[in-house]
């Protein structure tokens, strides 16, 4: 089943609507695909963001970046 939707766009918007539509897709086949690349970033960064939060949870991992940061600076001093 699909579903009508009607939206209202400024001049940014129709430019980069006319864009999308240069490179040979239908003005409904940019649209869709355009709200399904926005949808897929958003899942990005939420899975980049709990990736980052298990990080800092993981001490021993913590202490691991530490103890490199520690040795390249040790090692930067020495020059």
């Amino acid at each position: 089943m699909t579903n009508a939707v009607s939206v209202r766009i400024d001049g940014d918007v129709q430019r980069a609507l006319l864009t999308l539509e240069a490179s040979g897709l239908s003005r409904s086949e940019a649209i869709r695909k355009s709200i399904l690349d926005a949808a897929a970033a958003l899942r990005r960064k939420d899975i980049l963001q709990a990736e980052v939060a298990a990080l800092d949870a993981d001490e021993d991992d913590v202490k691991e970046m530490q103890d490199v940061a520690l040795l390249m600076e040790s090692l930067r001093a020495s020059r």
